[in-house]
């Protein structure tokens, strides 16, 4: 490795030179790794199948079909073909989300202080 002088000589120059390109060279190599490594797009599109497998209980395609027909899961149709936006479905999975107890306390205590006279 060279090593870093203020001062380099011309002499010194072959081994500055051939310090740099490597330096050069392992940038190059970061940035190509960088640049192949997959990113996973933040919203993409499912079929049916991969909504599916994608959904934490791996519901069989009839239930899907249930909820498509009684309107509860947000879905798209290009013709005949369904497709899901994952973070329609995230959005959605989050919506069923239950109170726990302490929640419920915390809200029933708001709406007794909320009415006339109420006190808990």
């Amino acid at each position: 490795m060279f090593q870093q002088e203020t001062d380099i000589s011309f002499n010194d120059m072959p081994q500055a030179l051939a310090y740099l390109i490597s330096k050069v060279d392992k940038l190059e190599t970061l940035l190509s790794v960088q640049t192949t490594a997959r990113v996973e797009p933040s919203d993409r599109w499912f079929n049916l199948q991969e909504l599916c497998e994608y959904l934490p209980d791996h519901p069989a395609k009839q239930t899907v079909y249930g909820w498509i027909g009684q309107h509860t899961v947000p879905y798209h149709k290009k013709g005949k073909k369904l497709q899901f936006l994952k973070s329609e479905i995230d959005a959605w999975l989050k919506l069923d989300k239950r109170k726990t107890a302490a929640e419920l306390h915390t809200e029933a205590v708001q709406f007794v202080n909320s009415k006339k006279g109420g006190a808990l």
